[in-house]
């Protein structure tokens, strides 16, 4: 992305973001007259904002994904109280994003701290407006994703659980399940120096290539069918979340950029080509 494109971003992406926050306020509560998922958004914002200034001062990615966690866990925290919903669907919905988010964030925070760094920013970081747009896209993402988490619990509808959220918190446990048992399939798989130049193809990860971003997947779907039955008019826009998470892992950031690194690495090498012959990209085989 050169300059002129990262202009753009910093100015679309925002927007984007002010776009989402006006639809889903619509039939919301409000703080001080200011709507709650409109002050989620810009708090979402505003985090990696303060954030970057540190992190482009030291030149530094490492706590760049648990800033994401962290913006998780704080909007849903601010969305609670100042609400003042602390109905069933609110706490559920409080509760599975803050367990999935301190999960993720630890999980990553410990991977990059091993690594020594994340070679995904050794390109841009010296760029501050590059730099900056990272952080801004991160604010965009926390926003997309919990999207339905933060629109429900600042909703001023009540409706109490019903067959819909039940199969909603089945959803998130088997999307959560999935993806926390293929990122320790995986963590153990690579502590053993003999699967250092290898590849894994046991548990989760011969069933699917990329197991840990199928559960990503359904776990929001769960959330998303929790939310549903709170919303009303523009608050629909929470829809987006599992669309964007799909189109995130499948076209963006997660399956294209692994699977050009694993074909640069092992393509061509007939176990990998088998395995990549007989194992679904992402949704499991059974």
């Amino acid at each position: 992305m050169n300059r002129s494109q990262t202009i753009k971003s910093l100015i679309i992406v925002p927007t984007i973001g002010f776009l989402v926050a006006l639809a889903g306020s619509q039939n919301g509560l409000d703080f001080n007259g200011y709507p709650i998922f409109a002050i989620c958004v810009a708090m979402a914002f505003l985090v990696n904002w303060i954030a970057f200034v540190p992190a482009y001062r030291m030149q530094s990615e490492k706590f760049y994904d648990f800033t994401g966690s962290l913006t998780y866990i704080s909007v849903t925290i601010v969305a609670l109280l100042l609400s003042g919903k602390f109905d069933l669907r609110s706490m559920i919905l409080t509760t599975l994003v803050m367990i999935w988010a301190i999960r993720l964030g630890t999980f990553l925070l410990r991977r990059v701290q091993k690594a020594g760094k994340d070679d995904r920013f050794d390109a841009i970081k010296p760029d501050f407006y590059r730099f900056l747009n990272a952080w801004t896209i991160q604010a965009l993402w926390v926003t997309l994703t919990a999207a339905p988490a933060f629109i429900a619990i600042s909703s001023a509808k009540v409706v109490e659980i019903g067959p819909l959220a039940i199969a909603g918190i089945v959803v998130w446990l088997l999307g959560f399940s999935v993806e926390v048992v293929a990122d320790q399939q995986k963590t153990q798989f690579r502590k053993d120096p003999a699967n250092r130049e290898k590849f894994i193809s046991s548990g989760l990860w011969s069933r699917s290539r990329h197991p840990n971003y199928f559960g990503e997947i359904v776990l929001w779907v769960g959330v998303t069918l929790i939310a549903l039955p709170v919303l009303q008019g523009w608050q629909w826009v929470a829809l987006i979340s599992p669309l964007f998470v799909f189109l995130l892992l499948t076209r963006v950031s997660g399956v294209p950029m692994l699977e050009a690194k694993a074909e640069k690495k092992w393509g061509g090498q007939d176990e990998y080509e088998s395995y990549k012959a007989n194992t679904p990209v992402l949704i499991p085989k059974l």
